[in-house]
Parts: C-alpha cells; sequence; structure tokens
C-alpha cells in the first residue's frame, strides 16, 4: 500500500532564524505500515558528493514495537533494484541531519527516499532539506547552520560551540575565522573557562563515513598560547574501537595553523576532535576549514596499506601467500563435481588448498601457508572457509597464527574444535597487533594413526572487526537465506514448497549437509519425501525493473541424490503469458554445492523463477543458496564439461 507526502509551513525561527516548508507524511491521511515515496529526476555524480537530509520522525509517548522508519535508496540506470544506502528508526522531538557520501561514478541514477508510517495514532515522519553537494561529508567550513553533521557530545562542564559573526564571549579572546578571515565568518572553538575537574574532555563528532575513502584529511586550528590542554584526534569505528591518528606536539603560532593527517576508512567510521583541559586556565582551542583529498598527505612517506591483495580464492595460483620451505605442504588441487569428493568453495568446480595428502602425512607433520605482510597497529578481519575430512580427534588439527616478520611465533589467534566433516564451514576472527606481522595457516598431523585431509579455500584479509554490527542490511540484489527469504515469495506454502533449512536435510543419502555461505547457516530447498513424483515447487523473485542491457544472475546449487529430478530457471516477463526458460540441471550432479551463472536481459519489468521438480524417489531434495543479481553481462560463464571424479593437480589425477 501507499501514501503521499504533503508540504506544509514550519516555523522553524529558533533553530534557522526563517519560515520555511517541508514534506510530511502522518496517520491523518495514511495508515500504519503504509509507504511514501519521492523519487528525484536524473542525476549522475562525475565526482564524489555528499547528500543531506534534514529530517525528523515523531513517535506516540511511550515504546511502541512498530516505529516508524525513513529509508534512502539509490536507484542506478542499470540496475533492476534499488540499493539501500541509508535507514533509521530514530524520533526526535528536533530537526536531524544525516550525511551520506555518494562515490563518484559516470552512471546515472536517481534518489529514493521512502517513509513506512508506523504504529501510533500520531506517528509521523518529515523532510525539511535534500541537498546534494560536490565534495565529502567530512569537509566542512562551519557557515552553515546544519554544521555539516558535526555534532558535540554533550559535557556539563566543557563542549564545543560555533564562534564568529554574531556570537561573543568575554572570558577568551577568539580569533577571526579562517575561511573569510572575518569576525562574520563562523568556527568551532572549545573554552576551557567552565572546567572543574582535571582532564575535561570536550569531543566534535563528524557524521559517520558511508563509502570507502582513503588520503589525506586537512583542517586549520589555533591554540591560545602557554596553556595546558592536549587537542588531539581519533577515529572509531562502529564497534566503539578507538584510534589516535593525530595530536598537536606543540602550541604553534598565535595564527591559524594547517594540520595534514593520514586518513583510512575503508569502513564506516567517526573522526573526533578532542580536546583535554587540565583545568579553568587551559585557554581555548579553535577549529576551521576541515577538508579531505583522495591525494595522500605531502608529508606522507609511503603509500598507506591496501587491503587488495592479501585475499586469495586459489583459481590461479597462491596468490600472495607462500610456504617456508620446499617440498609439498599445502597441495593445491581441483576436485572434478562428483558424488563423492566435496569440491572447492568458491564454485564447487575450482581449485582450493589441501593439506595432510598421503604424499605428506607423517607422525607430527607440520604445514604451514604464510600470508602477505600487514602493517603494524591496524585492526584486521580474516576469513576462510575450511573443510575436515578424517581426522579422530578434529582440536587443532588446523590453526592460525600470528607471526612477527622474523617468523618468530607471536600467537594462536584462532584453532579448530569440532565441526561436521566434510562440510566447508566459515571462520573469521579479529586482530591488532603494534608490529608487522604475518598471518599463518598451520596444519598439524599429530600422529601416524590419526592423520586427514585439511581443506582451505576463500581466505580474505579486510580492514575492520570481524564483528562491528552491520550498518546496512544486504543489497536487495542478493540474498543468503540466513535472516529470512529476502524478497524470494511463493504462491502456495505447504509440505511441498520451498523450504528454508539449515543442517542436513531429513532424508538421508540426499540434499546438503549444510549451507553453501558458513556451513551452519540457512538455505531454500524442496523436501522430496513430501512430495509426488513430478511434483513442482516455484520460488519467486520479487519484481525487478526492466532496464537496458544484459545481467548476470548468480547462485549456488545443490542436486544430490540418486533420484534427484530437474531444477530450472526461468524468466517472466510482465504481460507475457508463459514464462522463459533461461537455465535447467538434470539429475544428480555433485556432492558439493555448485555456482550457476545465468546470463538474460529484460528492458519490461520481470522476475526470476526457480522451479524444482521432483524426482523419482525421496533421494531428490534440491536446494539453493547465495543468491546474487548484477548488472552487466557475467564475467565467466560456468563450465559445464567437468563431469568426472577424483582430484587433480596440474592435470594429474590423484587418488586418495
Amino acid at each position: 500500500m501507499s501514501a503521499r507526502w504533503w508540504k506544509s509551513e514550519a516555523n522553524l525561527q529558533e533553530e534557522l532564524n526563517l519560515k520555511s516548508h517541508y514534506v510530511y507524511v502522518d496517520t491523518s491521511f495514511a495508515k500504519q505500515g503504509e509507504k511514501a515515496v519521492l523519487l528525484s529526476s536524473d542525476l549522475q555524480a562525475e565526482e564524489w558528493n555528499c547528500l543531506r537530509l534534514v529530517y525528523q520522525i515523531t513517535t506516540p509517548l511511550g515504546s511502541v514495537s512498530e516505529p516508524s522508519q525513513l529509508n534512502l535508496y539509490v536507484r542506478f540506470e542499470d540496475e533492476s533494484f534499488d540499493r539501500l544506502l541509508w535507514s533509521t528508526k530514530e524520533p526526535s522531538d528536533s530537526w536531524l541531519i544525516a550525511s551520506l557520501d555518494l562515490q563518484n561514478s559516470s552512471k546515472k541514477f536517481k534518489i529514493l527516499i521512502e517513509g513506512v508510517l508506523g504504529q501510533g495514532n500520531t506517528a509521523s515522519i518529515a523532510l525539511f532539506e535534500i541537498k546534494m553537494t560536490t565534495g565529502y561529508c567530512i569537509d566542512c567550513d562551519f557557515e552553515e547552520n546544519h554544521l555539516c553533521g558535526f555534532v558535540n557530545r554533550w559535557n556539563p562542564n566543557v563542549n564545543w560551540f560555533v564562534g564568529g559573526g554574531t556570537a561573543k564571549n568575554t572570558h577568551s579572546i577568539l580569533p577571526w575565522d579562517h575561511t573569510f578571515r572575518s569576525e562574520q565568518g563562523h568556527y568551532m572553538y572549545v573554552d576551557s573557562v567552565y572546567v572543574k575537574h582535571f582532564q575535561e574532555v570536550a569531543q566534535l563528532i563528524s557524521p559517520m563515513t558511508t563509502a570507502p575513502m582513503s588520503g589525506c584529511l586537512s583542517f586549520y586550528y589555533q591554540l591560545q598560547q602557554g596553556n595546558d590542554n592536549v587537542f588531539s584526534l581519533y577515529t572509531r569505528d562502529m564497534a566503539g574501537l578507538y584510534e589516535e591518528i593525530w595530536k598537536v606536539d606543540s602550541p604553534g603560532n598565535a595564527v591559524w595553523n594547517l594540520a595534514e593527517v593520514e586518513f583510512s576508512a575503508p569502513y564506516p567510521m567517526e573522526v573526533i576532535f578532542e580536546v583535554a583541559f587540565n583545568g579553568p586556565k587551559g585557554g581555548y582551542v579553535a577549529l576551521d576549514d576541515i577538508s579531505f583529498s583522495p591525494v595522500h598527505c605531502q608529508n606522507q612517506t609511503g603509500l598507506p596499506f591496501s587491503a587488495v591483495g592479501t585475499s586469495c580464492d586459489f583459481e590461479k595460483d597462491l596468490c600472495n601467500f607462500y610456504q617456508d620451505k620446499e617440498g609439498p605442504g599445502w597441495t593445491r588441487v581441483r576436485v572434478k563435481a562428483n558424488m563423492y569428493r566435496t569440491g572447492d568453495h568458491t564454485t564447487g568446480t575450482g581449485h582450493y588448498l589441501l593439506a595432510n595428502t598421503k604424499f605428506t602425512s607423517q607422525p607430527g607433520y607440520i604445514g604451514r601457508l604464510y600470508g602477505p605482510s600487514l602493517p603494524g597497529n591496524m585492526q584486521y578481519c580474516v576469513r576462510f572457509h575450511y573443510a575436515i575430512i578424517g581426522f579422530l580427534k578434529m582440536s587443532d588439527t588446523l590453526a592460525v597464527y600470528i607471526f612477527e616478520e622474523n617468523h618468530v611465533v607471536q600467537e594462536k589467534i584462532w584453532s579448530v574444535l569440532e565441526s561436521p566433516r566434510g562440510v566447508w564451514m566459515q571462520a573469521e576472527v579479529s586482530f591488532k597487533k603494534p608490529m608487522p606481522t604475518k598471518v599463518v595457516f598451520m596444519s598439524l598431523c599429530k600422529s601416524f594413526w590419526d592423520c586427514g585431509l585439511v581443506a582451505l579455500d576463500d581466505i580474505t584479509i579486510q580492514l575492520g572487526n570481524c564483528r562491528s554490527p552491520e550498518r546496512l542490511p544486504p543489497p536487495p540484489g542478493e540474498c543468503t537465506f540466513d535472516q529470512d527469504e529476502c524478497a524470494f515469495t511463493q504462491e502456495k506454502r505447504n509440505r511441498s514448497s520451498w523450504h528454508r533449512g539449515r543442517g542436513e536435510t531429513p532424508t538421508s543419502y540426499t540434499g546438503p549437509k549444510g549451507d553453501h555461505t558458513t556451513g551452519v547457516g540457512y538455505y531454500m530447498y524442496i523436501e522430496a519425501s513430501h512430495m509426488v513424483y513430478g511434483q513442482k515447487a516455484h520460488l519467486l523473485s520479487q519484481p525487478l525493473r526492466g532496464v537496458p542491457g544484459k545481467h548476470c544472475l548468480i547462485f549456488f546449487y545443490h542436486m544430490y541424490g540418486a533420484g534427484t529430478g530437474l531444477l530450472s530457471v526461468y524468466l517472466k516477463r510482465e504481460e507475457d503469458s508463459k514464462e522463459s526458460l533461461l537455465w535447467r540441471r538434470k539429475g544428480e550432479q555433485s556432492i558439493s554445492w555448485l555456482r550457476a551463472l545465468v546470463e538474460y536481459s529484460s528492458r519490461r519489468q520481470h522476475q526470476i523463477i526457480f522451479e524444482a521438480i521432483r524426482g523419482v524417489s525421496i533421494r531428490s531434495d534440491i536446494a539453493i543458496d547465495d543468491v546474487k543479481f548484477q548488472a552487466g553481462p557475467c564475467e565467466e560463464m560456468e563450465d559445464t564439461s567437468q563431469q568426472s571424479s577424483g582430484y587433480s593437480e596440474d592435470l594429474n589425477e590423484i587418488d586418495y
């Protein structure tokens, strides 16, 4: 159901010293759950832009189970779905500001703003201003009333204030601003006159970054000379982790001083300008003209660390990973689709690393795989997939260590305890060390009588904490089924429909042992024991917008069982009476999850339909997972010729 945005006049004299208009939606003409949508004209951002939104969400007194929600989407011209950029349910009795970075792109797009009314007779959502400007959201000269979304963390005794213009302060002789170098210009300042305790702290907090950025952060500051204060600059991520990136080392001259700081935000973070005073005679600190440039600072001697090149799926080689001695340790192998051996995690038919093969298994055997060098004093997240086959005792058969540059063992940060055998499991671990380090994967065979196989695939090393809370749900074009069924629907739901499940399916010798995403998550499947031969189940995507050009549908499917039937993918265009067949597989395919790449095009609104047909016996469970729609042609089409079984290395068969 849909509602409309309405225009009204607001008296904003206390905040903005003017009367103006805003648009709103409330319960006087819309019901709970109804949506009101604003859509922009075509936009283009060949340079980096900042989108600012001034909004207010009001709710009834007391808590409500379903509050109102404001969502902002980006609609690219070549994509069939809208990308959620920002969402909030935060109620307020005053106007709030959201600052959202828009990366430069040559593609045209539209901004879509959606208000969803929540519970209560007085629920409402209002928008006062929507503005897109060239530059970064962290840039600010403090000349506008919204202060670019910077906020002061309130302290009873010491706070950041706006200086200049009509603002007067009798306790300190504050400077002119830097932007206009006049009394009419504005800047931010903090004064120690009301400080009552040792180490009173004032914090000015930037908007949270919403897109990866790396370069030079510059600003101008002025300190009252001869006073005892500490002026520092911190970053803070979504997990609340602080990191100091700059601190003033000298009071400087009684003029505006330029500071340049190397700044990297590969994931969402805030910048915090902090002043700590030791008493009421700490003077003042003033701040103005914050600016970011993607070019690195002039005083930077080396390029900052990039996570590109620290990950590997082992499809072509070992990437930047290596082993510390000659001879076989970890072996790069490939398993063709078959019913007996698990294939790789990336595609089901590609390459991965295998340790403790029959050529290397021996009592006390240790295989070490070294990752690339990582600079110190940075937070890292390591994610990888592993599978254990054999071993009576699984403990410590695979472990992850941190080594110093000289290969001295520093710390064990992860080890396998117990997990399903023969299933690709995802593991993740965060760490931060002051010195340069390397991540080392170690496989251990403790005795001749208890050796098995350890498989490793899809290693990624990224900046940030693995456990940082997600700022937004995954894009609507992707679904892992771990939270729910996303936007997929079914015409009917009963025992013979698609089901969302985890772990093994109820019937033996058919279906997956775990999902493809993590090994312990959810997937969609049909349970053949609840169906009759030839019975069909349909899973429908949400309606997708028609656009010119090609699209690529990527998903993983599992078809294991002697009686397996058919899995088909159809395209249903708006106003067409029949669906078009895009892809099909018949019969038993592999014990592994296999990747499918399906290329199609549609200028009209359409849906994608997954159809599973039950085979001749109850050993006919069919499953899908990790569905992804992306604009443009598929980068590589799947290889359907790999149908034989057995491990192979360098095109030679290896039997176990």
